[in-house]
């Protein structure tokens, strides 16, 4: 009724025995279903009526400048990763807040199948119904890529958790919003976090975390980026 469609014809799309609506009948949808920008997008590529991108292959290289630009972020932790949510790139610091975590990465893995995630992230309910909602999104972009495939597949199978959300249907990329950490070195954080497309390499994405200034959340990224340079010193010596 809120769309302006006939109950048999709903139906028909639900039970996918309709598989050509109009832009109209979509429009009228997203409006009825109160869908985002992100829902609306993902609601029309299902229909087959918003171009897929340009490039629907996961890109695993990081371009040199973007790494450079991380690297000279020393209180800003800040990941690249893919549609398949495998971290690509990370500076120093990100590398000493996720700690153990960074080394599997893939941070679908850390969320649904690490057994700290849950006390890692403070809201971690919350982290996870929005890691599988971009993950949603980024399989909508490319549903045919092996990694993504095989990533939901692992999931799918191994976390009846990640099932669960997986089968609310939602669908949305990451935008400002803030994360709340428990951090064993130290202690509780509370982070800022950007989202960036890198235009460079469709696919990627650029998540930078921040501080509010002069918080004991800047107080503990400052203490965190002393002891990832003293531990990068040790190293090398």
């Amino acid at each position: 009724m809120l769309a302006g469609m006939s109950v048999d014809y709903y139906v028909r799309l639900e039970q996918g025995r309709e598989r050509n609506p109009s832009a109209q009948v979509l429009d009228a949808l997203a409006v009825a279903l109160r869908l985002d920008d992100d829902g609306r997008l993902h609601l029309f590529r299902l229909a087959g009526l918003a171009p897929r991108p340009r490039s629907a292959t996961v890109t695993d290289r990081v371009d040199p400048g973007l790494l450079q630009l991380m690297d000279a972020w020393p209180d800003n932790p800040a990941l690249v990763y893919n549609r398949a949510y495998d971290v690509l790139a990370s500076n120093r610091i990100a590398d000493a807040l996720f700690g153990e975590y960074t080394f599997s990465r893939n941070l679908m893995l850390l969320v649904f199948l690490d057994p700290q995630a849950r006390s890692f992230y403070a809201d971690w309910p919350t982290v996870a119904a929005n890691s599988v909602a971009g993950f949603r999104l980024g399989h909508g972009e490319a549903p045919d890529d092996p990694r993504i495939r095989a990533v939901l597949n692992e999931f799918l199978a191994g976390s009846e958790e990640f099932t669960r959300i997986w089968q609310r249907q939602d669908a949305r990329g990451k935008s400002l919003e803030t994360k709340r950490f428990h951090h064993p070195s130290v202690g509780e954080l509370t982070l800022r976090m950007q989202a960036f497309d890198v235009r460079s390499a469709p696919g990627q994405e650029l998540v930078v975390y921040h501080a509010e200034p002069a918080s004991p959340s800047a107080e503990a990224l400052k203490l965190l980026g002393t002891l990832a340079a003293t531990t990068a010193q040790e190293r090398t010596t």
